[in-house]
């Protein structure tokens, strides 16, 4: 159901992106706002809640930014995305977004489940390994799953 929200906001904020030839800067900003969202679990809750108002959300989102050096082009489309009620699905938004990015530049995504946060050493050390297995850059998607009991879950995906 994700999937089906997140593909076409991702697809068209990505089109916008590459025409205006900010590619990478949208991915930062993207990759900046997640992590900013992530350090608060009570804001990512209230971006996420029902029960919230578009505009009470719309407003939360607009004193993140002034906050964060955003992108114009991240900042107006996560206010469409606000607007339209979808904050619930930003998180598979930017996952699909970083794919298409990823495929532009003839990468290999990965969905890499552990049950603690990775370290950035970590990272690279997994990133390094398997572009040294399949002979491709590897982008990784991290998540946090504590019910395991340790190791990792890689899932490795070709966009297309």
């Amino acid at each position: 159901m994700l999937t089906q929200i997140a593909r076409p906001y991702a697809s068209a904020l990505f089109d916008l992106a590459q025409g205006e030839n900010q590619l990478a800067s949208v991915e930062t900003s993207l990759s900046d706002v997640s992590r900013l969202i992530g350090e608060s679990a009570d804001f990512s809750r209230f971006l996420r809640s029902p029960v919230i108002t578009t505009d009470a959300k719309a407003q939360a989102l607009d004193a993140l930014l002034g906050k964060a050096s955003t992108n114009g082009l991240v900042a107006n489309f996560l206010r469409l995305v606000a607007k339209n009620g979808r904050l619930f699905a930003l998180d598979a938004i930017i996952v699909a977004f970083r794919e298409l990015a990823a495929k532009a530049r003839g990468e290999i995504t990965a969905d890499v489940t552990s049950a603690a946060p990775l370290t950035g050493e970590q990272v690279s050390a997994l990133a390094d390994t398997l572009k040294a297995r399949i002979g491709k850059t590897v982008t990784l998607n991290q998540f946090v799953d504590p019910s395991l009991i340790g190791g990792l879950q890689v899932n490795m995906k070709e966009v297309g």
